[in-house]
């Protein structure tokens, strides 16, 4: 194993006041979840040993230790993609660390193009699958230390958990969807063309992360959830559309109140 992830591990854990189980990505403007977090001590990236910087809009770049729904968590105010020109185990490198920490759960959160028709701007989608369209972040000798060569995917979505945050979102009156999650390496946005093409083969939203932070995820034994925002629609094209990333920022962080709701709910629930 790479000493990188010992040694990252050791230094978080000592910034830490408690061991946490459950972790939190969040992506494009959904940072403002990491404000509901108490008893917070928040760690830049730029001070973490072997953390890359992310430059993506929208992203805040912090690790957050802290509490949610009354536990113990561990949230990224930000990701890591293989657009920024990182190379997958720079991206995935946080999950690693994560499992090191002792993190049983991950949430995942991003911002996505809607595919299905019936997807509106604003909506909250539970990913039940995924499509990976990326390089694959296992390609390469097998880190045995963390998981087996071959990992199942299979349920690469825990579906205890999907399951809870339906009850949860139907408690709260939250409408949410659910569908496929494609994962593709950005950082252009789809054509009219490749959005129709993506819905053929099962897709219903799209993105440009998530797919390897989930795979190295399941590597590690860790249970996941996913949850996107769709923040533009892709599945019709007016003659004056254009796909704008300072549009997805304003409509994820238009939702980001939900999801924290939803977040913190399911923290707070889950066994």
């Amino acid at each position: 194993m790479n000493n990188n992830y010992a040694e990252t591990a050791a230094y978080l854990s000592a910034c830490m006041t408690g061991k946490p189980e459950t972790a939190i990505i969040l992506g494009s403007g959904l940072g403002s979840l990491a404000e509901q977090i108490e008893e917070a001590i928040v760690i830049p990236y730029a001070e973490i040993p072997h953390f890359v910087r992310s430059t993506a809009s929208g992203h805040k770049g912090n690790l957050i230790c802290g509490k949610l729904g009354g536990k113990q968590i561990v949230a990224m105010q930000g990701r890591f993609h293989y657009y920024e020109g990182y190379t997958m185990e720079q991206v995935t490198f946080p999950v690693r660390v994560m499992s090191l920490l002792g993190v049983k759960n991950l949430l995942v959160s991003n911002a996505a193009g809607g595919i299905n028709t019936s997807f509106k701007i604003g909506d909250l989608m539970i990913i039940r699958d995924h499509i990976n369209m990326m390089p694959n972040p296992l390609v390469g000798p097998n880190l045995e230390t963390f998981g087996t060569r071959f990992p199942d995917m299979t349920r690469a979505y825990d579906r205890e958990l999907i399951r809870l945050m339906e009850t949860i979102a139907s408690e709260m009156q939250i409408p949410v969807k659910k569908g496929v999650y494609v994962g593709l390496t950005g950082p252009s946005y789809e054509t009219p063309a490749e959005y129709a093409f993506y819905g053929k083969v099962g897709g219903d939203a799209i993105g440009m992360s998530t797919v390897p932070e989930v795979i190295v995820a399941r590597h590690c034994g860790i249970r996941v959830f996913g949850m996107s925002v769709i923040t533009n629609e892709g599945y019709h094209f007016a003659d004056d559309f254009v796909n704008d990333a300072n549009d997805v920022i304003v409509a994820a962080n238009q939702a980001a109140g939900q999801m924290s709701q939803l977040f913190a709910s399911l923290i707070a629930r889950m066994e």
